[in-house]
């Protein structure tokens, strides 16, 4: 295929090739020439263009198919634009010559369609150039067109259309024959060819002004025939026709140049109209099929459909200036469409066309305008609600005839029903926006709406009550003064049964929308309603009139009520029950009583409270799943059976009572269903046989004499069977309107008044996007209901009852005839389905043999129904039957059966339902499961595919292919290549107009890819060809006319990439995606928009670029999304506005984030103002946003007054008809949302966070850009956002701006020193904080600027005291709502109150500790004290700001953390909980509350830690009093009240890092161990856990598990500071206890024996786990070891891994880790008796000396000792200093171990290389001996077999080369030899003092040149000195005469003194210093020496005589620069003495 690649066709490659791979060779070279054309110029193709033009002409000839006749076309049409024109009109001719032909054969029609097309290719490239021969042509095509056959005359439009395209305004010869030739296609029986003539006739429309003007009205009435009998894509084309033309004859162009009288608005709205109301008008007949299974209506409803786009349409191309201005006149037409009789002549009439009103005022309304344009609107629309209330208030009702009366009500009530419809849609698409619709009641909306509750219809009633609905959820504010409005109104006027109604029913619907409302209503609200809805029961029989609606009213609210969840309906439920139990008869005796004392209106009450309860018992069980236990289960039973048993009666009480009271049986009928659906079915197993009864003849229609049909078949049937069943309409933006045309009953008409409970269960349309609930019909809704039921109950059935059914199924539907045979039957199926579905998921077999047999012999009748659904879902009944059964026999019989029927049948049903089935068969078994049938199966299906005859065939076996192919997994693989080839040869043939055949090719084709999978990037040749196929495929598919081919052509290029990325060419397909944005097709974007979002993910940088190349094309494009220059970012924003589908709005943010991530830190900027653009569209549009300052200046900022400028701001060239809107609030909080994830991905750079270096590297590099250089912009963004209208707008504001003060808090102001950079921001700060502690703000908003608030104070940036107030103030004035108490009148409910209190408190905690933090810190030697002072000053300011609220505060704190406490406990002690709630909670919010107490608890907890440290405590004992001191009550004493608050933060500490329920973050477990180390950092506290030790134990345990499960270093230490504190607490209370047992002085001594013995241990030394603190820190120790060293570990050994031994690096946390464990594990023998503490020593001992082996091995690296090992050392001293160690009890235990413990540190000191052990630093070494010879016990070092290696030691340290080590060894000698045990220093001195007296000398001749050297020969010095003070008086002589010779000989001589080095000066100082102190100190020996040797004496006097000499010019020096430095006299002499000014 490569070589096809070529300018010129390679015609030999071509001959070579087989036959049936011709076609696809030359498709690629037409591919490639498509590609090559259009970038080629006319120097590279003028040698071959003659040759090419001869070869495309010959393809001509070649019977093209469809794409490469297209691809033909358009290659020569771009040959001819780039290259000469000297052939064109040769070229031209010979395809004229081609239409002429008369050739009619099937063969030459392919011909003529390409001669057809490349004729229109030309005429649209070229246009003039052509010259006067479109006359010509144009007549040829007009006379071909009467006899060409379907394909031929689309083609042939669409040539018309491209010739006048290209003409323009010089084809006006030809533009009426083209007219009248597209006037007869428009009414064509081919849809294709309907469609290509509108497509014509819009092109026509601007190139003919005729059309618009003379011909206006007869274009108009040709739209409307061709509406008639309609697909949606010709309603489409007709609709964009239609609107195009009427906007066109409205402009001022066609009105000027035009004779005929001008158009007004009025005139164009009123054509439409006339289509919309009366259809076609004249002779013709209306549509038949849909029509006659709806029921005949004069209403032509494709007409109507067509019209309704038309005037969407209309609309979007007048614009939305246009509309803004018209808005009255638009608005008031549409509405009147529904008040004209004529269209709505039925009920399901009025609901289509309603559906169809409200779908033009979404559309225009809603997708057109702009916020600001909305509000104006929704107040339009107020105006014609209350126009409407007065035209049937009683004053005008009372005033007008009967029969007018009837017809103004029917009127009013469908435009009040599209009216609130609309202005429901509006309030719920604005939020919070929308507060201006609501601020002024006299112009506000909520009066209208109220109003429209006493509408004498019940629709309208319904639709005020759910638009009030709207209003509260987009409103929460709203919610509860509307709830009490309408209770208000409904007490007002019981009287009125209107009132009672509507009120009710606006109460239900403001109830249902509570649960989106985060912030609720108050409780108290529910239990009002409740006692209204009781009072309405009780007082239903009190008044004829009003008891019916009494009585739906009170049930309705009570259903209502259950939608607020447990926490509400736990209260009312035993009054539920009991409710329930009344509304129904005990027993039968009870039931055959009230049928004989009633009547009609009687049972039709009874009626309606029965369906009333069991509607309230399903509210109950949907909404409140956790009440619903066995117990209220077996109570709901009763009145279930009851009311079952009632079922069996209602027919012989509609016999005796009327028909009337169908509807009411039907309701109760529907309502038990759906109880009983949500009841587990095995409660109420003993009534199935009446339960089943009723539910078949619900669904097989036994005693409905409708044709009613289910709803639920298509979705019964599997998702890929969309292309089938058509139901990708459901997929479209036209699916409210298009719904109406589907074939089954009721499709698309549901409505309110089907069903008023729909006001508040939660359905899935509603939750899915759209924007009010459509319950079906009842009739409907009662067989969808029992259908569901019939699923859920048929799997516990029994087999005998399972074959009974199906064989009475099979008799329903042999007995009942056509129309109606066909709903039974859909029905059944459905009902079977189901079933089958339920025994699936349950896992339940089906059945024996016969019930088998009567389940297939169902389905196979089916296979051969004529209708298709049916047809459907018998491939799925059977597929899920083997799925069940999972038989491999019974699946090859079915699969055999089918097979032999598909070789046998030639009729079209036959064949396509047993195509299916075989499809349906592998997808429900498998690949494995169906193995053995693939090749029959593949085989059949390939055959079939290819039936060019039957496309119906060819697509049900191409979609049954595929589902082979998606399921058949590996075993497929050997089929993909014939499957392949198919595919490919079918979308070269098969014609574009079969748009389902090329569908189902899509979906096989995908299915293809993914089976190959991976193995698509692979380049053996198979695959090479299998990857060119696919690409091939996907190239023709993704250039054919229909949208649902494109999207299938996305997605398999979307799968292509995932798994061979390199061979797509992201060049084409990007340009191709990013156009597709623009795409009329819902399905089309979602495709493209999914696409990108893969792509986005892995090549977002060249996604990014690739759009930014379509720029310069977009600029003149029509209106749409654009690329500008804010790239594919900036048209996605743009999308986001105009999509209301969520998924793709999903998938819209999926890519902005995925780009953001990848692109935002290097093209800051770019993404700046995209971000900003976006926001400031709603505020300042236009304005530049370099200088927030401004805004602060104008104060918070009314942004709706700069609203007007939104239209301008996107594009201001772009025509002003059209402007762009204003980004919507939710796009405007995803953007918001962005500016916060750039800030997070700039993280990963510090430069980001560095004002000093993002210069640097600025001026440097250009092109830097860095996060702090937009710190304005930012802070700008987040001001904006802060101070919106929106409220989620401000919660997403104030989130950045903590973002903001986190990351930018600590940056320093380079140009200012000492200051920070957001200093300069303080005002803006403060500003968009401020409306946030407005009281009108809402909860979550104000908690939200609290958190923000004290992130502020905290950070530090506000640095002086009257900085700090302005935002400090918001936070006091806060303190406010904490006063007020529960009682107060709430808007939102409890929980709300208690989220923003404990927000406040919450925050006050934060600054609190943030001040105490700050006090804390030392203020030291500061290198600037200016700066230093400042930082004091700052936490001194925050102090002294917190200390007057801090009485109030604590108190507060205490109260929140007591409730937390109690909240926290397990569900088994909710009995302990105050009935009356907690001090900020109430008891019927605890669900919701305690959440908010999770948030807040660990701040409020460490600041009343550090409270009460700080002098908190009322013992005034042993703490110092303070002011803030709180209190005891009268009846409690201060230790007490002390204990209490102690015990409630000991056991929220304890229990929120113990607790295995709740996992702690991080913060919470920090600011926790916090708080318990300042909760034990006074003595008062610790001495309560001292005194308790099971407390202590309970504290380390869980220190112990922290330390395992938290692998955080600085928590690790936190813990250790605790654990410190437990220790601490033990001593304190070990030293109390000792000081107890001493004996006082009055007392008789007793002996020591007699005193029992204290410490752990006891007498015995047994230390028990459990019961011991030493045990537990020991734990707690070893786990901090074993985790930083674990060859610590004394159990890894056994497990087989190798001890490593080497230096370990560790962290400084790590080491300051390890050092915390050694100091606390030296203290623990103190806490023991004598026997324990030999107990524990050997551990501490093996630990302490393991921390030394592990952390200084004998290595090069180790260069200084470790921080730990002087720890360990440390601790070691201390433990052989220990009186312990000398106390007899346990004496010889101590020396033993100690002794084995100095022993194994000499056996790891010596290196063993076999044994992997390096041996021990010498330092290090040197020291620990040092310790063990000066602190232990003298009897553990006398041991010989000890000193001995120890002297060794020390002999191969001072015979070492390292100076350091020299150095060591001497200080250790130094302390060695003064040893106050003489039997210990003698041996030492023995052995080192000769080597050491030797080193001596050297110092005379080879002077000490380094610090190291000098302290070596200091320390030597030292040491001589030392041995000379220990000598005895008689051998002291000797020493002297050697030191003092040596000491002398170290001076230096004069002249040799001044050029000497430091080192040597320094030495010769310290000798003479040691010479005048050791003479008078040895008088006598001094003089002996000095005289023995004269030279000594002379050379010493010349030395002290230089250091006098020295020393007094030294002494002169310092004086003259003291004078000097003193103050000169002033000469200006002040009278005023100020010396006592400061006293």
């Amino acid at each position: 295929m490569e070589l096809a690649h070529s300018l010129l066709l390679n015609e030999q490659a071509l001959g070579r090739i087989a036959e049936n791979k011709k076609p696809v060779f030359v498709f690629e070279w037409l591919r490639f020439l498509d590609k090559v054309l259009v970038a080629a110029q006319k120097s590279d193709i003028k040698e071959s263009q003659r040759k090419l033009i001869d070869q495309l002409t010959n393809q001509i000839f070649n019977s093209p198919g469809p794409p490469a006749r297209k691809l033909l076309a358009r290659c020569l049409a771009t040959l001819f634009s780039i290259g000469d024109t000297f052939a064109l009109f040769e070229t031209i001719n010979k395809c004229n010559d081609i239409i002429r032909n008369k050739d009619d054969s099937p063969s030459y029609l392919p011909t003529r369609l390409a001669a057809v097309a490349c004729i229109g290719a030309m005429y649209e490239r070229l246009g003039r150039m052509v010259g006067r021969s479109y006359e010509e042509t144009v007549q040829l095509l007009i006379k071909a067109l009467k006899n060409a056959e379907s394909t031929g005359r689309s083609e042939i439009m669409q040539t018309l259309e491209k010739v006048l395209f290209g003409l323009g305004t010089a084809g006006g010869a030809c533009q009426k024959d083209i007219y009248k030739a597209a006037k007869g296609c428009m009414t064509d029986r081919s849809m294709s060819v309907r469609c290509a003539a509108a497509k014509c006739l819009h092109e026509l429309v601007d190139q003919a002004s005729f059309l618009s003007t003379s011909e206006l009205d007869s274009v108009v009435s040709l739209c409307f025939r061709a509406l008639d009998g309609s697909n949606y894509d010709v309603r489409c084309a007709v609709g964009q026709l239609l609107g195009h033309l009427l906007s066109t004859a409205m402009s001022p162009k066609a009105q000027q140049g035009s004779k005929v009288k001008s158009l007004k608005l009025e005139d164009i709205l009123n054509m439409l109209s006339v289509g919309f109301i009366k259809g076609i008008t004249g002779f013709l007949k209306g549509s038949a099929a849909g029509e006659m299974i709806k029921g005949a209506g004069t209403v032509n409803r494709e007409i109507r459909v067509g019209v309704t786009h038309a005037y969407v349409e209309f609309a979007q191309c007048m614009g939305g200036t246009w509309l803004e201005r018209n808005i009255n006149v638009f608005l008031n037409h549409v509405l009147n469409l529904v008040a004209n009789p004529k269209a709505t002549p039925t009920h399901v009439d009025a609901v289509y066309a309603r559906k169809s009103v409200q779908f033009i005022l979404r559309s225009v309304i809603g997708g057109m305008l702009g916020e600001k344009a909305q509000i104006a609107t929704a107040k339009e629309i107020s105006k014609v609600i209350v126009k409407m209330m007065d035209a049937v208030s009683p004053e005008a009702v009372t005033s007008e005839d009967n029969k007018s009366q009837m017809v103004d009500l029917s009127a009013s009530q469908h435009i009040l029903v599209c009216s609130l419809h609309e202005l429901g849609s509006l309030v719920q698409s604005l939020g919070t926006s929308a507060s201006p619709l609501v601020a002024e009641p006299a112009t506000g909306i909520i009066e209208p709406v109220l109003s429209v509750l006493l509408h004498p219809s019940s629709s309208a009633r319904l639709s005020a009550a759910w638009c009030l609905r709207n209003i509260a959820v987009a409103l929460p504010s709203q919610l509860t003064p509307l709830l009490d409005r309408c209770m208000t109104n409904l007490i007002r006027l019981k009287a009125s049964p209107e009132a009672v109604s509507g009120n009710s029913f606006a109460l239900a619907a403001l109830l249902g929308g509570v649960h989106l409302c985060p912030l609720g209503i108050p409780h108290v609200v529910g239990k009002k309603i409740f006692g209204i809805a009781e009072e309405l029961l009780r007082t239903a029989s009190q008044n004829s009139r009003l008891s019916l609606q009494r009585t739906q009213s009170g049930w309705l609210l009570l259903g209502a009520l259950m939608t607020l969840g447990p926490p509400v309906a736990k209260h009312h439920l035993p009054k539920m029950l009991l409710l329930w139990r009344n509304a129904f008869p005990r027993s039968i005796k009870e039931l055959e009583a009230e049928k004989a004392r009633g009547d009609a209106f009687t049972w039709q009450v009874t009626l309606e409270g029965r369906s009333g309860a069991l509607c309230a018992m399903y509210s109950f069980v949907l909404h409140c799943r956790e009440l619903v236990t066995e117990d209220v289960t077996r109570r709901l039973l009763a009145p279930l059976e009851c009311a079952l048993t009632l079922l069996a009666h209602i027919p012989s009480i509609l016999k005796a009572y009327g028909a009337h009271l169908k509807a009411c049986a039907a309701m109760v009928r529907l309502r038990l269903y759906d109880v009983m659906s949500q009841l587990p079915a095995e409660a109420y197993e003993g009534a199935y046989n009446a339960l089943l009864r009723e539910l078949v003849a619900e669904f097989t229609l036994t005693d409905n004499p409708a044709n009613t049909t289910t709803s639920l078949l298509r979705a019964m049937c599997h998702v890929d069977d969309s292309v089938i069943l058509g139901s990708w309409l459901q997929e479209t933006d036209h699916k409210a309107i298009e719904d109406q045309l589907q074939p089954n009953s009721a499709s698309g008409s549901g409505a309110l008044e089907h069903d008023p409970a729909s006001l508040f269960i939660r359905c899935a349309a509603v939750n899915s996007g759209e924007s009010t609930p459509g319950p079906l019909p009842l009739g409907v809704a009662v067989i969808d209901s029992s259908v569901k039921l019939y699923g859920l109950v048929f799997p516990r059935v029994p087999y005998k009852h399972r074959l009974k059914m199906l064989q009475h199924f099979s008799g329903c539907i042999k007995q009942a005839k056509s129309s109606r045979q066909q709903a039974v039957q859909m029905n059944i199926f459905t009902a079977v389905l189901c079933a089958l579905k339920s025994l699936a998921d349950t896992k339940t077999g089906f059945g024996q043999l016969e019930v088998r047999k009567a389940a297939v012999g169902l389905v196979l009748d089916a296979l051969g129904s004529s209708n298709p659904i049916l047809r459907c879902a018998a491939g799925e009944a059977l597929g899920r039957i083997a799925q069940v059964i999972e038989d491999s026999k019974f699946i090859a019989e079915m699969a055999q059966y089918s097979f032999d029927r598909l070789k046998s049948a030639r009729d079209v049903v036959t064949r396509t339902g047993h195509s299916l089935a075989l499809g349906c068969l592998h997808r429900y078994v498998g690949g494995m499961g169906s193995g053995q049938h693939l090749n029959t199966s593949v085989s059949i299906l390939l055959a079939l595919a290819q039936d060019t005859t039957s496309p119906i065939v060819q697509v049900w076996a191409t979609h049954a292919l595929g589902l082979i192919a998606d399921s058949g997994g590996p075993m497929f693989r050997g089929y993909v290549e014939p499957t392949l080839s198919l595919v490919l040869s079918l979308l070269l043939a098969v014609p574009p107009s079969n748009t389902d055949v090329h569908q189902c090719l899509g979906k096989c084709l995908a299915a293809l890819i993914t089976t190959i999978g991976p193995e698509l990037s692979g380049n053996t040749g198979s695959v090479a060809t299998a990857r060119l196929y696919c690409l091939v495929c996907c190239a023709i598919m993704q250039d054919h006319p229909d949208s649902l081919v494109q999207a299938e052509a996305i997605a398999c290029l979307q799968q292509l990439h995932m798994f061979a990325p390199r061979h797509v060419n992201l060049t084409t397909v990007v340009p191709h995606l990013c156009s597709t944005l623009n795409s009329s097709h819902l399905l089309l974007r979602r495709a493209a928009v999914a696409c990108l979002r893969q792509l986005s993910q892995r090549e977002a940088k060249d996604i990014s670029a690739l759009a930014l190349t379509l720029v310069s094309e977009t600029k003149d494009s029509k209106q749409g999304i654009l690329i500008t220059e804010t790239g594919l970012e900036g048209a996605l924003f743009s999308l986001l506005d105009q999509e209301t589908n969520t998924k793709l709005c999903s998938d819209v943010h999926d890519i902005i984030i995925s780009m953001l991530q990848s692109l935002a830190a290097e093209h800051l900027t770019q993404w700046f103002t995209l971000v900003k653009d976006v926001l400031a569209a709603a505020t300042e549009f236009g304005t530049p946003l370099e200088s927030p300052s401004e805004d602060v200046a104008k104060g918070d900022g009314d942004e709706e007054e700069n609203d007007d400028a939104a239209a301008t701001f996107k594009a201001p060239d772009v025509d002003v008809t059209h402007p762009s809107v204003a980004p919507r609030w939710p796009t405007r909080v995803f953007a918001t949302d962005c500016m916060r994830k750039i800030i997070t991905v700039c993280e990963c750079d510090s430069t980001h966070f560095d004002l000093i270096q993002a210069r640097e590297i600025k001026k440097t590099n250009k092109k830097g850009d860095y996060l702090v250089l937009h710190l304005s912009e930012l802070v700008r963004v987040a001001f904006i956002a802060a101070t919106s209208d929106s409220d989620q707008l401000r919660l997403a504001g104030l989130a950045t701006l903590q973002d903001i003060i986190g990351k930018f808090a600590k940056v320093p102001e380079p140009e200012f020193p000492g200051h920070v950079i957001l200093e300069q921001f303080q005002a803006q700060v403060g500003a968009a904080l401020r409306p946030a502690f407005s009281p009108d703000t809402p909860s979550d908003v104000t908690a939200a600027a609290c958190e923000v608030c004290s992130t502020w104070i905290g950070s530090g940036v506000a640095r002086d005291l009257n900085d700090l107030r302005r935002v400090h103030q918001l936070l006091v004035s806060s303190l406010e709502k904490l006063k007020m108490g529960k009682e107060k009148s709430q808007l939102y409910n409890e929980s709300a109150s208690t989220m923003e209190k404990l927000a406040v408190l919450k925050a006050w905690a934060e600054v609190y500790i943030v001040a105490m933090n700050q006090d804390d810190v030392p203020t030291g030697l500061p290198q600037n004290a200016d700066d230093d002072f400042e930082d004091f000053q700052s936490g001194e300011n925050l102090l002294t700001l917190v200390k007057p609220e801090l009485l109030s505060l604590s108190k507060h704190w205490l109260a929140a953390l007591k409730d937390h406490a109690l909240l926290s406990l397990p569900p088994e002690f909710s009995s302990q909980l105050p009935s009356e709630g907690g001090a900020f909670y109430s008891p019927e919010t605890i669900f919701s509350a305690r959440q908010h107490y999770r948030k807040s608890w660990a701040p409020i907890l460490y600041a009343v830690a550090l409270w009460l440290n700080e002098g908190g405590y009322t013992t005034p004992a042993n703490e110092k009093q303070d002011s803030v001191a709180e209190q005891p009550p009268a009846n409690m004493q201060p230790e007490e009240f002390d204990a209490d608050r102690f015990h409630l933060l000991l056991g929220i500490c304890v229990e929120a890092l113990c607790s295995p329920t709740s996992i702690q973050p991080l913060e919470s477990v920090t600011l926790c161990l916090k708080a318990l180390a300042v909760l034990l950092e006074k003595q008062w506290p610790r001495s309560r856990i001292g005194t308790e030790p099971s407390l202590s134990i309970e504290i380390l345990n869980v220190m112990h598990r922290l330390l395992i499960t938290r692998e955080s270093p600085s928590t690790q230490l936190l813990v250790m500071d605790v654990v410190k504190q437990v220790i601490k607490a033990a001593q304190e209370n070990m030293a109390h206890r000792k000081e107890l047992q001493s004996t006082p002085a009055n007392q008789e001594s007793t002996t020591e024996t007699d005193l029992p013995i204290l410490g752990e241990g006891g007498d015995t030394g047994e230390i028990v786990p459990g019961q011991s603190i030493v045990f537990a820190t020991l734990e707690v120790c070893l786990c901090v070891l074993t985790r930083q060293i674990p060859a610590l570990n004394p159990a890894l050994p056994s497990t087989g891994f190798q001890t490593p031994h080497r230096l370990l690096k560790l962290s400084d946390e790590a080491c300051l880790l390890v050092s915390s464990a050694m100091l606390v594990m030296a203290d623990l023998p103190e806490l023991c008796s004598p026997a324990g503490s030999v107990n524990i020593l050997s551990t501490i001992l093996f630990l302490t000396t393991g921390v030394i082996r592990e952390m200084a091995p004998r290595s090069a690296d180790l260069t200084a000792i470790p921080s730990p090992v002087a720890t360990a050392l440390q601790a070691l001293k201390t433990l052989c200093s220990s009186s312990l160690a000398s106390d007899d009890r346990c004496a010889d235990s101590w020396v033993q171990l100690l002794q084995s413990a100095l022993a194994t540190v000499l056996d790891f000191a010596k290196p063993d290389p076999q044994q992997d052990k390096p041996g021990l630093d010498v330092s290090t070494l040197v020291l620990t001996l040092s310790v063990f010879i000066m602190s232990c016990p003298s009897e553990v070092t006398r041991a010989a077999n000890l000193q001995q290696p120890c002297i060794e030691i020390l002999k191969e340290a001072w015979q070492s080369k390292d100076t350091a080590i020299k150095l060591k060894c001497l200080q250790a000698l130094s302390s060695i030899f003064q040893h106050l045990d003489r039997a210990i220093a003698t041996p030492f001195i023995h052995a080192m003092a000769p080597p050491v007296m030797e080193h001596m000398s050297i110092f005379t001749t080879h002077r000490p040149h380094s610090d190291i050297e000098l302290s070596i020969a200091v320390e030597s010095i030292k040491i001589l000195e030392s041995l000379i003070a220990a000598a005895q008086e008689h051998t002291r002589i000797g020493l002297i005469s050697i030191l003092v010779p040596l000491l002398i000989s170290y001076l230096l001589e004069d002249s040799k003194l001044p050029s000497a080095n430091k080192p040597s000066k320094a030495f010769h100082d310290y000798a003479l210093q040691r010479l005048m102190t050791f003479g008078p100190q040895y008088p006598e020996q001094f003089r002996i020496v000095m005289g023995t040797t004269p030279e000594l004496r002379t050379r010493l006097a010349m030395a002290v005589k230089a250091n006098q000499a020295a020393a007094n010019l030294q002494a002169r020096n310092a004086a003259q620069a003291r004078q000097q430095s003193q103050p000169t006299k002033p000469s200006i002499q002040l009278k005023t003495d100020f010396s006592n000014f400061g006293s």
